[in-house]
């Protein structure tokens, strides 16, 4: 495997990665940590992944975990493609299973910005440059000092009520309540090397970098991994109660490639710090490069978090939230005025030096591999394994 492969993974020496391979001879998933270029099963210790985030140290549970079997991390890479794959050998899954999937929006000013556009346009794409322009001289020069709830953030809510211009994505980017929504039915995500998907349907959509965290049923953030959360910009545009529909398709929640686990060498606070880059490589040559950085970001991680779960909600087997996004792409692609869309083919890459990469091929979700290992399948695996009840 070479740098040139579009697939290859470099991963933070330092730090400590779980994640899940499906293993044809057990016929279900593996939990696995993965540290250096190794990826060693600890099955027989946390049966899912949800069982190890919910140690009190998943970190040092994972490191001391006993391991009969190990693969080379390189070869479950290179297997994992549909297109390319032996069914015979392993590959790699999203690193989550049992977990809900959350996701927040409208956490960055600039996303904010981006949303009130396609509520306003209606899903076109002509009427966008205009509407950017407005808002932005509405919003002012330096949105990221605006704190969602502030009194400042209040203030403008009322002048922008008084022009107008009200919307409900600026209620939730500067009012004192987040968007937090459901991104994915449990076990529906895919990992690194798998195509992800967007809805035929759509015209206008995009990808959306993110860091998602990993959230244990006590409300402990236990680590983060890379995340792409597939969004149809008409669609949700038309109306934000199309919501579900723009963001929850088959195929369309990428993570991965693993959860780094919080230990000396990763905390949240370098969760606050960390910069993505995503870079989108076309079929028919076009290249688009961009960025997000969590040091933007307008309500903090843990308040997030905190808006999810508490007294309010509980989620016994834990989740995962998707932090939300700074890029938003503009630029044409095709016609002048008509901004970004993907294009089957597509090769997204998400990454950071902490977290390494996460790469998918776009394809309509219609055509991605269909979603068909559930709650009830896996449970049945576990079970003729042995596993439950441990």
């Amino acid at each position: 495997m070479t740098n040139h492969d579009p697939y290859h993974l470099t991963l933070d020496a330092s730090g400590c990665y779980a994640g899940r391979i499906w293993d044809p001879e057990c016929h279900g998933p593996v939990v696995v940590r993965v540290i250096g270029n190794v990826a060693n099963d600890i099955t027989s210790s946390v049966c899912t992944m949800r069982d190890l985030c919910e140690e009190i140290h998943p970190a040092a549970a994972a490191k001391s975990a006993p391991s009969l079997r190990q693969w080379p991390l390189a070869e479950l890479v290179a297997n994992t493609p549909e297109a390319t794959r032996n069914a015979s050998k392993p590959w790699l899954l999203a690193p989550i299973d049992l977990q809900s999937v959350k996701a927040a929006g409208v956490t960055f000013a600039v996303s904010m910005l981006e949303r009130v556009i396609e509520e306003r346009a209606r899903g076109n794409p002509d009427a966008a440059a205009e509407l950017r322009t407005t808002i932005g001289t509405l919003i002012g020069d330096d949105p990221f000092q605006l704190k969602p709830g502030s009194a400042e953030a209040l203030a403008l809510k009322e002048a922008l009520i008084a022009k107008g211009w009200w919307s409900q994505y600026l209620e939730v980017g500067i009012g004192k309540d987040a968007e937090i929504f459901t991104k994915a039915p449990v076990l529906a995500c895919v990992g690194h090397g798998m195509e992800a998907g967007f809805n035929r349907i759509s015209t206008w959509n995009n990808p959306e970098p993110e860091v998602a965290v990993v959230i244990s049923s006590a409300g402990r953030i236990v680590g983060a991994t890379l995340g792409n959360d597939v969004n149809l910009r008409d669609v949700e545009g038309r109306s934000a109660l199309l919501l579900g529909k723009a963001k929850d398709n088959n195929a369309s929640a990428a993570l991965g490639p693993f959860i780094r686990l919080f230990d000396d060498t990763f905390t949240i606070d370098d969760v606050r710090r960390m910069d993505l880059s995503v870079s989108v490589t076309g079929p028919e040559g076009y290249v688009l490069k961009g960025g997000s950085s969590m040091s933007k970001i307008s309500r903090d991680p843990v308040d997030l978090v905190q808006q999810l779960i508490g007294p309010h909600h509980q989620y016994p087997d834990g989740a995962v939230l998707y932090l939300g996004t700074l890029f938003a792409p503009i630029a044409d692609r095709d016609e002048p005025g008509k901004g970004f869309t993907h294009k089957v083919g597509d090769l997204v890459t998400v990454s950071s030096p902490q977290l390494g990469q996460l790469t998918n091929r776009m394809v309509h979700s219609q055509d991605a591999q269909p979603w068909t290992f559930g709650i009830s399948h896996l449970m049945r695996n576990l079970a003729q394994r042995g596993l439950l009840g441990r």
